[in-house]
């Protein structure tokens, strides 16, 4: 499936498949991006600092999202541009086993120049639970 401007009706819903963060995903992450605080990668450091061991950057999280959102294959066809990532939030620590989702909701969509520029709201959960939540602009193609 692959959504163009037209195919986009606001107020759809989507849900990934479910991913386990693991402590390999988040030393990778660290490598990746030469951040190794020890809140990433010291146990008993990020325990000291009230968590129940290591936790994943923010970062990790939205670069997630992102990921599993493009699993969904929406855009396979379509797909110009993202144009932005805004209203992000980081509601609870993002830990290694945990089980994440994304849901999505295309909230507003417009035309621009011959191309379609969508906003889809989306939330990284745990369970029922938000773990982070953002909005996201993408430039997609026009069928027409």
């Amino acid at each position: 499936m692959s959504l163009f401007y037209e195919d986009v009706q606001t107020g759809a819903s989507y849900t990934t498949p479910v991913h386990r963060i693991t402590e390999t995903d988040i030393a990778d992450f660290c490598r990746l991006t030469r951040d190794h605080h020890p809140l990433h990668t010291d146990a008993a450091y990020a325990r000291g600092a009230g968590f129940p061991g290591i936790i994943a950057h923010g970062l990790y999280g939205l670069a997630l999202m992102e990921g599993l959102k493009t699993e969904l294959h929406l855009y396979d066809e379509s797909s110009i541009a993202s144009l932005g990532w805004d209203k992000v939030r980081f509601r609870t620590p993002l830990l290694a086993n945990d089980i994440v989702h994304v849901e999505m909701d295309f909230v507003a969509k417009r035309e621009s120049r011959g191309r379609g520029v969508v906003t889809e709201a989306v939330r990284l959960m745990r369970g029922a639970d938000v773990v982070m939540d953002a909005e996201h602009v993408s430039l997609i193609r026009i069928r027409g």
